[in-house]
């Protein structure tokens, strides 16, 4: 089973965690200093991301909150490839 969640995250090694779990997915920063995202995948590595994105994040940024919103099974993968949008 696949889960899909759009996120708001905390910034750029967002990207490489994502690839080394083998999601898909993008981020992006937005104008007010956060990052956004999308994530797609197994269950359990969504699921681990999602732990990683409240608690660890990348090394210089401060998580005051991680929101996921619009989750849903998704039976094949909608976005191929983990990448930043600009």
């Amino acid at each position: 089973m696949l889960q899909e969640a759009a996120l708001i995250l905390t910034h750029e090694y967002t990207e490489d965690h994502g690839q080394s779990l083998g999601l898909s997915g993008w981020v992006k920063n937005t104008r007010q200093g956060t990052v956004i995202g999308q994530i797609q995948g197994p269950q359990d590595k969504v699921n681990d991301m999602k732990i990683w994105l409240k608690t660890v994040g990348s090394p210089s940024s401060r998580i005051d909150r991680a929101v996921f919103s619009n989750e849903r099974d998704i039976s094949k993968l909608e976005i191929h490839g983990f990448s930043t949008r600009y």
